[in-house]
């Protein structure tokens, strides 16, 4: 783990390819060695969300509340500049995914019950107590999320795991005639398996 730093204020929810084990991991490995990134832990979503693959077995988490499952993934605090480079990856200026507020629990602590909502605000900011956390995660861009959902078969996962990833091709060896939103494109007009 890096070194837990007071500018790592923001906090993300990675689901994907962000977390240990999987591809795009080395950029947090990178922003926790330069202390832009601090690991907080494994968490959960409180709400169910859809978590589907699209073109090259990309994971995609839809801003579509209550459809799916809970989604389990990985919190990280990270530092001003260390959100811009997870910012970039993520290709939030070009229409890839767009950050939005999402509300976790610690994986080991998830209850269903009324309970979680008797948190206090600073609880909320620092995810701290086992209670609800306001985190910001990643989802699909509004402008084909819908699309994804149906190409799916409105059928999602709970956690992205290896047997998730399988399939998974990795940026550079995709085809570089198109770009990604072209893939998604394709993607979501082409036939279900």
């Amino acid at each position: 783990m890096g070194v837990d730093n007071t500018n790592c204020t923001n906090l993300i929810f990675t689901y994907g390819t962000l977390k240990r084990g999987f591809s795009n991991h080395v950029l947090l490995q990178d922003l926790m060695r330069s202390g832009d990134a601090v690991f907080r832990g494994t968490y959960r979503t409180v709400e169910k969300y859809p978590l589907v693959c699209g073109p090259y077995r990309v994971p995609f988490l839809l801003n579509m509340p209550g459809s799916g499952h809970r989604v389990t993934g990985e919190l990280y605090a990270v530092s001003s500049r260390g959100l811009d480079r997870v910012d970039e990856l993520e290709g939030t200026s070009r229409g890839h995914y767009e950050r939005h507020p999402i509300k976790l629990v610690p994986a080991g602590n998830v209850n269903d019950s009324e309970s979680e909502n008797k948190e206090n605000e600073e609880d909320l900011l620092t995810c701290a107590g086992g209670l609800t956390c306001a985190a910001e995660a990643y989802y699909a861009h509004k402008s084909y999320e819908k699309e994804m959902w149906k190409r799916n078969g409105r059928k999602g996962f709970c956690i992205y795991s290896e047997k998730e990833a399988k399939g998974y091709v990795k940026r550079k060896d995709r085809p570089q005639n198109l770009t990604f939103l072209d893939h998604i494109r394709i993607f979501i007009s082409s036939p279900s398996d």
